[in-house]
């Protein structure tokens, strides 16, 4: 079980210094827009990421006009009291502190405190770009599987030297082979992992996802998703051999796994031109939902679900089904924030479950 009982937020965002004790299994946190709802489910989240959920650069977190910041939460996971830390000094520099031991790399800390967050400008996993929804499978994956992450880090690392050299030979007119030929095969070596992984797991995950969406929609709307790779009709080396003469002359690697992609139909159409509205936020849902239920099976706990501003997401027979769903069937920690405090009383009071109402001003 992982519930976080506390959290102190010194010069994070709006909050110059603020606490808040969590007493129950599902918080609804209220107040109006620019009150700092959004900011304290960040706050949660960065404690499980020890980054924002918004791609924001560290610095741009801190309070306006001050410098450096500090979240703090207690935990309690599988019946043991946990106490994590995580400050950003004045001169930019994170550190992250779990048990008064402090982390030589962040990513050991990823999957740790597993956590969700479904918020407002999500619906770009659905309507962006393929950069979005392998950010999204990235994520997931590296909370359950310690070697994919590293090896990530390793690619996304090899990737950008291999690009430097590119440029480099498109400055100089010539190319450093032997260099070139190391950078490839240690490319391969990542992306090949990464591939087998990607695709061994999205097998079932999309499965889920099909079933979640829909439980959420009441039908299937002739949805279907598919993994896109190259690698899944090309071996790596031969593509990187293949596009060597492309990537010289436009300066990057445009063949690997950084390409992938995950594509959703709707009757053999794409889903993103096809799909209404109501049709797109189930799908996003289900998405989600499906990670929050795949992080609980990996982990033998569930993760900490951060719904944020998702009244205005979803109409309310929907809105209903769901948060019965993650709030009485699941014992997971469910953080909920809305502008209309007797809109999210209401809905809470109807699903019958005990929960505690924040209210910020």
């Amino acid at each position: 079980m992982l519930r976080l009982q506390t959290i102190s937020l010194v010069q994070f965002r709006n909050y110059v210094q603020q606490s808040f004790a969590f007493t129950e299994r599902v918080v609804g946190i209220c107040g109006a827009n620019g009150t700092g709802k959004t900011n304290l489910l960040d706050a949660i989240y960065y404690l499980s990421f020890s980054r924002s959920y918004f791609a924001r650069p560290d610095s741009q977190n801190v309070h306006h006009g001050l410098q450096g910041m500090r979240i703090e939460g207690n935990y309690e996971l599988e019946n043991e009291p946990r106490h994590l830390v995580c400050i950003l000094r004045e001169n930019n520099r994170k550190e992250l502190v779990l048990d008064e031991e402090v982390y030589k790399k962040f990513s050991e800390h990823i999957g740790k405190f597993p956590c969700v967050m479904i918020a407002p400008d999500d619906i770009v996993l659905i309507a962006g770009g393929s950069e979005e929804r392998r950010k999204f499978i990235d994520t997931l994956l590296s909370q359950i599987n310690k070697n994919y992450l590293s090896n990530l880090i390793d690619y996304n690392k090899l990737l950008q030297q291999r690009n430097s050299l590119l440029k480099r030979a498109a400055d100089t007119g010539s190319i450093d082979d032997a260099l070139l030929g190391i950078l490839n095969d240690q490319l391969c070596r990542s992306g090949n992992y990464i591939f087998t992984e990607r695709k061994a797991f999205l097998q079932d995950f999309l499965t889920l996802t099909g079933s979640i969406y829909q439980r959420i929609a009441g039908k299937d709307d002739g949805l279907s998703m598919q993994y896109a790779s190259q690698l899944l009709t090309d071996d790596f080396e031969a593509l990187l051999k293949a596009t060597q003469q492309k990537d010289l002359a436009v300066q990057r690697t445009t063949a690997g796994i950084h390409r992938d992609d995950l594509v959703f139909y709707m009757d053999q159409s794409q889903f993103k031109t096809e799909a209404s509205q109501g049709q797109r936020k189930s799908l996003l849902f289900a998405l989600k939902l499906a990670e929050w239920q795949t992080l609980k099976e990996k982990k033998g706990f569930t993760p900490i679900l951060l719904l944020d501003d998702v009244f205005e997401k979803l109409d309310e027979q929907r809105m209903f089904q769901l948060l019965h769903w993650v709030c009485t069937e699941s014992d997971g920690q469910v953080f909920i924030t809305d502008t209309h405090a007797e809109r999210l009383q209401k809905q809470l009071l109807e699903i019958e479950v005990t929960f505690q109402l924040i209210e910020l001003h």
